[in-house]
């Protein structure tokens, strides 16, 4: 279906390593119109994400869990909500595990020999039912580490369920995820870093790594033909937590998910769990970031019928889906179902056309 199969192992990025802030001379309106212009002119070509090919059951359905803003050596309850993972898991027979980001707190990994990786993932989801692939994208805590540590093959000798990438697409049949690096997207890194050094090798120059990204994104959602599209970032779209609404990606990103009939936009980033739904989008949006620390006390949302629903704390999320159903359900840190949410969709095979 796309042009590059995920085997084993990928190339990651060589660059010099750059301290610099790479302050962006755009903001976000300005940005949009220069993305926009940029995406007009760009050829239609075939999409450079990189596939990766995931089995499905013999039913023909898929189930996986996602978690996100974990990596804190099983602090802040991570290793309890590993355990109702795990329990979860074998009670679904899950496919594989989806993580949105932030996956070593509080910088990242320092070097693929971090002691960090296996005290805060290799040591914590131990249970039998998470020994499948996972998933994951970077976030916003892993650009203050070594970025290539963690994208490197090399943690897969010490650990082979890990697969982290920067955008990528997983092909699961009746169901692709499309992985995208949101963290570039977000002036306030490059603008603003408060301090902190970010790991941008790979990423500049930044605006045409934002152009590619959305090109090829745009390029692999209008090819797939996968009954439901999903599509994993590490920042929300839509937010009621302390982070609150990504401006970058309402403006960029947004636009191109909506023209492309993507089903849920799932993310982490604040540390919560979350589902909003609004009349002026078809899309779920759907936080997962109750990996470890939570309980930030905040909410601010201004329309109550959008807010399907809104957890503080820790926890986790689980998705089913068959060629016409898909179910979503919520857990806490003790594995109790907090909310569920459910959809069909009647495909053109299954109508009757006969008069």
């Amino acid at each position: 279906m796309h042009s590059r199969l995920y085997r084993c192992f990928f190339i990651s990025h060589k660059a010099p390593y750059t301290k610099d802030r790479m302050g962006s001379k755009f903001g976000i309106g300005s940005l949009s119109i220069v993305m926009t212009l940029l995406l007009s002119l760009v050829p239609k070509l075939e999409a450079e994400f990189t596939t990766v090919e995931q089995a499905i059951k013999s039913d023909g359905s898929i189930s996986f869990l996602v978690i996100g803003d974990w990596g804190r050596r099983g602090l802040y309850n991570q290793s309890q909500v590993a355990l109702q993972m795990g329990k979860i898991g074998e009670k679904m027979d899950i496919d594989f595990v989806v993580s949105t980001g932030d996956n070593i707190y509080d910088n990242g990994m320092k070097s693929i020999d971090d002691p960090a990786f296996q005290l805060s993932f290799a040591n914590i989801y131990i249970s039998p039912s998470l020994q499948k692939p996972w998933y994951l994208v970077l976030g916003n805590h892993d650009y203050r580490g070594d970025v290539e540590a963690q994208l490197s093959p090399a943690l897969r000798s010490i650990d082979s369920r890990w697969i982290c990438m920067r955008s990528f697409i997983v092909d699961a049949e009746i169901a692709e995820l499309f992985f995208v690096d949101t963290t570039p997207f977000v002036d306030a890194y490059f603008l603003n870093p408060e301090g902190q050094n970010y790991d941008w090798r790979g990423v500049s120059p930044r605006e045409s790594y934002l152009q590619t990204t959305l090109k090829d994104l745009e390029t692999s959602l209008r090819e797939s033909t996968a009954k439901w599209k999903i599509v994993v970032g590490h920042h929300a779209i839509k937010s009621a937590s302390i982070h609150g609404n990504t401006k970058e990606l309402e403006s960029l990103l947004l636009p191109i998910l909506e023209a492309n009939n993507v089903d849920l936009y799932v993310n982490g980033h604040d540390h919560c769990l979350q589902h909003i739904s609004t009349s002026q989008s078809p899309i779920q949006f759907l936080t997962s970031g109750g990996g470890s620390k939570a309980w930030r006390g905040y909410y601010n949302w201004k329309t109550p019928e959008d807010m399907k629903f809104f957890y503080d704390g820790q926890g986790f999320m689980s998705i089913k889906i068959t060629r016409t159903e898909m179910g979503i359900v919520f857990y806490d840190v003790f594995g109790n179902i907090l909310h569920k949410w459910d959809t069909s969709k009647v495909l053109y095979t299954d109508l009757d056309f006969s008069l």
